[in-house]
């Protein structure tokens, strides 16, 4: 039986590439030959993936919150994904730069507009049952959402807000002592460190601050900088850096500030968060003033950053 020619121009483009390589071709056929058929389940890890939730409580909402969080880190994941294509590309396109943008978007959105999930997929009498067994661990713990937010802008961005102007000329590990995460997560009644806020410095202060320096002049901020300043800045690249502002600064951190608001929200004080951070401030963007991209935004939405979101968030709306 002849052999197709379209098989016969594949086979000698393989005896080319594996020669080129010193490698002898028919032994990696014999490999072809013998290899079982791909299966889904084998190729996702499924089975390994489904046995990931180890449950610490016997109530049965335990296993939503311990799932969707292993989703949303997947999702950090894919962002991370594409923040590296980002910071890599040379020479980076404005046009593949919003492509990418728009990945990291929709992945933000989709992960805030299934937090209802957490909001109103459990009992509450149950979440404030087997959270107490997940002390000191939280949420805030994510190394993965800290790492988009470097990538995303310059560093000092993320300095808490009275000390950005201080601090501007500051070395990174000057300015990552005033990170703004660091005061969310003290103790309510003394000021100090929580515990998870000691591990989570442990774990991955030496990451978070050498990504900051590998990525001072490729995070999106200082990218955009430079198309801006060569003319090839587009319309489309600062609508998906707005939007990306908005979906990290705002509606993610607000979507946590709900779900806070119904489980935590007790009269006549509320409930402190498992690790202990200070969520009535930490979580509301009004208060935290936290902006990637201020330069595309005018001095009004500056100065109400994120204050509808939160009175609506309020009014239980």
């Amino acid at each position: 039986m002849p052999i197709n020619p379209e098989i016969e121009k594949r086979i000698a483009d393989l005896q080319e590439k594996y020669e080129a390589m010193g490698q002898d071709m028919s032994s990696y056929l014999d490999g072809l030959l013998y290899a079982d058929f791909l299966t889904y389940w084998d190729y996702i890890h499924l089975d390994t993936l489904l046995s990931l939730q180890s449950p610490k409580t016997p109530f049965p909402d335990e296993e939503i919150f311990i799932m969707y969080h292993q989703i949303t880190e997947l999702y950090f994941k894919l962002a991370l994904h594409e923040c590296k294509q980002i910071a890599e590309a040379q020479p980076l396109a404005a046009e593949f730069f919003t492509a990418r943008l728009k990945r990291i978007n929709r992945y933000f959105e989709a992960l805030t507009h299934s937090f209802e999930i957490m909001v109103d997929g459990m009992e509450k009498d149950q979440f404030l049952k087997f959270r107490m067994s997940l002390l000191p661990a939280s949420g805030f713990q994510s190394g993965q959402y800290r790492m988009i937010e470097i990538y995303a802008t310059d560093f000092i961005n993320l300095v808490a807000k009275d000390k950005r102007e201080e601090l501007n000329t500051a070395s990174i590990a000057e300015q990552f002592e005033y990170i703004y995460w660091k005061f969310g997560a003290t103790e309510l009644s003394t000021g100090k460190k929580t515990l998870t806020l000691k591990q989570f410095e442990k774990k991955y202060t030496k990451t978070f601050t050498e990504l900051a320096q590998a990525t001072a002049t490729t995070n999106f901020g200082a990218l955009y900088t430079k198309l801006k300043a060569a003319g090839q800045a587009t319309p489309q690249l600062e609508q998906e850096l707005r939007h990306l502002d908005v979906n990290v600064n705002v509606n993610w951190p607000l979507s946590h500030y709900k779900s806070a608001v119904r489980y935590l929200n007790r009269e006549p004080e509320e409930i402190k968060a498992t690790g202990g951070t200070n969520w009535q401030k930490y979580l509301p963007p009004r208060f935290q003033k936290r902006i990637f991209y201020p330069q595309l935004w005018s001095a009004q939405e500056l100065e109400e950053w994120g204050k509808a979101w939160v009175e609506l968030a309020l009014s239980g709306s």
